[in-house]
């Protein structure tokens, strides 16, 4: 009698805690008491099972492994690790923003196109009166006669009138 084997593959999303901290410390390769003092510096925030038990994902993992690499390779202490990972938050946020803003710019640019072509279609309707024919419609004003020239000013001191209570 054969036995015959099954292969079950399960995927789990990146960030959903499948590891305990044992697990989580091997995989980066430190001690579990490293894992709780970054716990305690806000470096990492593994999930929680209902009993409190630390549960780790793969992005705890693999941002272990990148502070490791930046305190081990890089030189920085703690203090310069939290200073770069604030920045690449900042930075994330900040390109999700020009994203958003591109996409509505594309959105504004073809409402624009598309409110041009309605005045453009208007326009080819008739409806309006070029420019250079108006002058055949409305009269142009009369020019006003120029006032006549005032006299000039008597030579010595001037008067002004005041008017007093």
């Amino acid at each position: 009698m054969s036995m015959r084997r099954t292969r079950t593959t399960v995927t789990v999303s990146s960030d959903r805690g499948v590891f305990m901290i044992s697990v989580a410390a091997e995989l980066a390769e430190m001690h579990p008491q490293t894992l709780r003092m970054y716990e305690q510096r806000g470096l990492i925030e593994p999930k929680r099972s209902p009993k409190g038990t630390r549960l780790y994902s793969h992005e705890d993992v693999e941002r272990l492994r990148r502070i490791q690499a930046m305190t081990n390779d890089l030189g920085l202490n703690l203090a310069g690790v939290e200073h770069v990972l604030r920045l690449e938050q900042e930075l994330e946020r900040s390109r999700r923003r020009v994203e958003a803003l591109e996409r509505r710019t594309v959105e504004l640019q073809a409402e624009f196109a598309e409110q041009l072509e309605a005045v453009r279609r208007e326009l080819r309707g008739g409806e309006l009166v070029p420019l250079k024919h108006t002058r055949d419609i409305v009269p142009r004003p009369q020019a006003a006669p120029e006032p006549p020239a005032a006299p000039d000013p008597p030579a010595g001191p001037r008067r002004i009138p005041v008017e007093r209570d």
